[in-house]
């Protein structure tokens, strides 16, 4: 059983949407906190939004009031809606569980393609 799998990944013109899922087995997804990183090719893994324990949703700067971080608790599942996309948000996008003392666990990525 993969504990985070994500979907929703494709190809989209520059300012179209995409939404992302998460969706978590083995665990329950809303006691842990919750977050999206993407990684562009050639590049470092970079953080996009968190989802916290306490229902507290950040961004970072690059994708600030386009995206937006969203949870479903009866489905166990975390989504990324993303709007307005340009070319930079191309990347592997992944989710990743954290806390409770435990080890950070990482899905295994979905591709984002923006052409211009």
């Amino acid at each position: 059983q993969v504990p985070l799998v994500e979907s929703g990944g494709g190809l989209v013109q520059a300012g179209g949407s995409l939404t992302l899922s998460c969706e978590a087995s083995g665990f329950i997804a809303m006691v842990y906190n919750m977050a999206w990183y993407r990684q562009a090719p050639g590049k470092q893994r970079e953080w996009v939004a968190d989802f916290t324990t306490g229902g507290n949703k950040i961004y970072a700067d690059s994708v600030k009031g386009r995206f937006t971080i969203s949870r479903d608790n009866t489905k166990n599942t975390m989504y990324l809606r993303m709007n307005s996309l340009k070319p930079e948000d191309t990347g592997v996008y992944f989710c990743k569980r954290s806390g409770r003392g435990r080890s950070d666990v990482w899905g295994q990525g979905t591709q984002v393609t923006v052409s211009s």
